[in-house]
């Protein structure tokens, strides 16, 4: 009474092998493709999306936002002990450049302009920076710079120059240490003579 009645499409089609696009030929398909939602046996088996939740366990009431947002005086009070650490190092012009930036980075962050992503990628930045792992801030930096160019534009450029400073601050005071370990062993071993 309702129209002709359709076959469920049960049946997975193996992609070609050569790479070349499949076209449907009327043997394999006698009538026009019903289209609607996929079977419920496809969507079961597929785990969920990365970065997503099924909506029956995710309840907004469950989480205080405390749990998830990163908090600005965790990101800021390093990269302003590193501008700090960096001080006597560099031309005073350069580091009130600086301080400059990072004051905008807090203005922003605190007046909500920040989206999250780029919260808890300085959150990583940061960390990254305070354990010395320069290439990675640096690839940190990088991506920021990237996806949320817009965002991050007016004082990344900062802290940017900030992980180049204390990179070069630390390799610096390493290179100290070895001189200075190299004299000190120089100096308590005796020469003998043959």
């Amino acid at each position: 009474a309702g129209g002709p009645k359709r076959t469920p499409l049960t049946k997975r089609v193996a992609a070609p092998q050569d790479g070349a696009p499949r076209v449907p030929t009327s043997e394999t398909s006698p009538g026009p493709s019903p289209m609607g939602p996929p079977p419920p046996s496809s969507t079961a088996s597929r785990p969920p999306a990365v970065g997503s939740c099924p909506a029956s366990t995710v309840d907004p009431i469950d989480f205080p936002v405390i749990e998830c947002e990163t908090l600005l005086e965790d990101v800021l009070r390093p990269l302003e002990q590193a501008l700090d650490d960096c001080r006597g190092h560099m031309k005073k012009q350069v580091c009130d450049d600086i301080s400059r930036r990072l004051a905008l980075l807090q203005e922003q962050w605190a007046g909500g302009k920040l989206s999250t992503p780029v919260k808890k990628r300085m959150a990583l930045l940061v960390q990254e920076l305070s354990s010395h792992q320069w290439d990675a801030a640096d690839d940190i930096h990088r991506s920021l710079m990237v996806d949320h160019v817009t965002e991050v534009s007016q004082w990344m450029v900062g802290v940017k120059r900030l992980i180049a400073e204390k990179r070069s601050l630390s390799l610096e005071e390493e290179a100290n240490e070895e001189k200075a370990a190299a004299t000190s062993e120089n100096q308590t071993v005796p020469e003998q003579d043959p």
